[in-house]
């Protein structure tokens, strides 16, 4: 019983040790005959690429002026509408002058109350003046005593000096006359600018604050709109490399099939931030893009997105941005160390110093090899290659997922032409 029982062990063994050596062989022949991965090929050449920032923003005018008064009341006028054109000088509205009318008064009275006073000072130094003289006369004649004449130096010390203030008063209220009297001159508004009004927030009848006393009432807007503006949001790792001067491409929501040209004029160094103190906070710095083509039909607060050109390099070495990756081991290590930071200034070090090397598969024959490059800038579909290719090799331009998932050193490859990618998804998409 016990030689049965070792023969059926020993059977059992190589029962297993011929079905592990017939699984390895089969593993072996399979990955040996493992199909290629379908790819899109092309070959390293030169071009012209045109760096670009992406913005949106609104159209606004270059030049924009606000229309307060700088008295307070209702509008009795009001002569102008939104989308009228004025001139310089036209007149524009007026506010009810009856209050200002009434301080007008009360200053003329005051200024004629402070003239008085100097006539009537001026008579007691006279009269002071002809006492104190004549005092000083009998006083040299033995006639008047010491104190008579002290007292009557004093008396006209005093009534010059009331003589000086009565002058100080009148120089007083006739400068708050000519206040009251501008004031009342400003009931009366006039365009300060030719322009457009595209912006009319009062009617007639309505009553408004003077910037005299406060912030006031801000009542129309006058602009030119022979000038129009970009006023665009560039995100703060973008502005840096935006210039004075930068040519850019605006499209105009309300102009679907048009392009304007435009060239940045001014760079804001105040950062306007959404969000502040959350994840999502966004800092953006506002440029505004003169437009040097124009349409009559634009209007203040037209939606529009920007292209701005910031750097154009001719006959560079270029290749698709799809087909440049990152290298898998920095991704890895990138991965396992986390995001092991305490503050902001320590995370944008990090990101600079954690930037991967890039990485392009060039064709072998059958098979990939991969090779690290070094890049530069980019276009919307092409990207600059400083160092690692040469012109005419022949890298794999797609798919994304093949090239950044998929392909591995010496994996073999099937390039497949624009034609027959065609045919095959129209045949998956109909289920052949």
């Amino acid at each position: 019983m016990a030689t049965k029982k070792r023969r059926k062990g020993l059977m059992l063994t190589l029962l297993v040790f011929v079905v592990l050596a017939a699984g390895s062989v089969t593993w072996f022949m399979i990955r040996g005959k493992e199909a290629p991965v379908l790819v899109s090929a092309e070959d390293v050449g030169t071009r012209t690429i045109t760096q670009t920032v992406s913005a949106i923003g609104k159209l606004q005018p270059e030049v924009q002026v606000k229309i307060s008064s700088e008295a307070s009341g209702e509008i009795i006028f009001l002569g102008v509408h939104d989308g009228d054109s004025v001139k310089t000088g036209q007149l524009l509205a007026r506010i009810q002058p009856d209050l200002v009318q009434t301080q007008v008064q009360q200053s003329q009275a005051a200024a004629e109350s402070a003239r008085m006073s100097i006539t009537i000072a001026k008579a007691e130094v006279e009269r002071s003046e002809a006492d104190l003289k004549r005092v000083t006369e009998l006083y040299k004649k033995q006639f008047a005593t010491r104190e008579e004449l002290d007292r009557a130096k004093a008396t006209y010390e005093g009534a010059f000096g009331r003589y000086q203030s009565a002058q100080s008063d009148h120089s007083r209220t006739l400068a708050a006359l000519r206040q009251t009297q501008a004031s009342a001159s400003r009931t009366t508004i006039y365009a300060p600018m030719s322009g457009t009004v595209t912006y009319l927030a009062v009617e007639r009848g309505e009553k408004v604050v003077g910037t005299a006393q406060m912030q006031g009432t801000e009542m129309m807007r006058i602009s030119d709109l022979s000038t129009m503006s970009a006023w665009v949001d560039v995100d703060e790792n973008d502005v840096a490399v935006v210039n004075i001067g930068d040519t850019a491409n605006i499209k105009v929501d309300a102009f679907r099939d048009r392009v304007f040209r435009g060239v940045v004029y001014e760079i804001g160094n105040s950062a306007q931030t959404a969000a502040a103190g959350t994840q999502e906070e966004v800092v953006n710095f506002q440029v505004r893009i003169r437009l040097i083509d124009r349409d009559l039909k634009m209007r203040p607060g037209m939606s529009c997105n920007v292209e701005i050109e910031t750097e154009t390099r001719e006959n560079v070495l270029a290749v698709p941005i799809q087909s440049v990756t990152a290298k898998a081991s920095a991704i890895a290590s990138d991965v396992q160390r986390g995001p092991q930071v305490t503050s902001r200034g320590e995370a944008v070090a990090k990101k600079q110093a954690d930037v991967p090397a890039s990485l392009v598969w060039v064709l072998n024959g059958q098979t990939v090899a991969a090779r690290e490059v070094e890049t530069g800038i980019s276009d919307n579909g092409y990207i600059e290659i400083l160092k690692g290719l040469k012109k005419g090799e022949r890298i794999v331009s797609g798919p994304y997922t093949a090239v950044s998932k998929v392909l591995s050193e010496g994996s073999k490859v099937q390039v497949e032409g624009t034609a027959e990618r065609k045919q095959r998804y129209e045949s998956m998409r109909k289920g052949q």
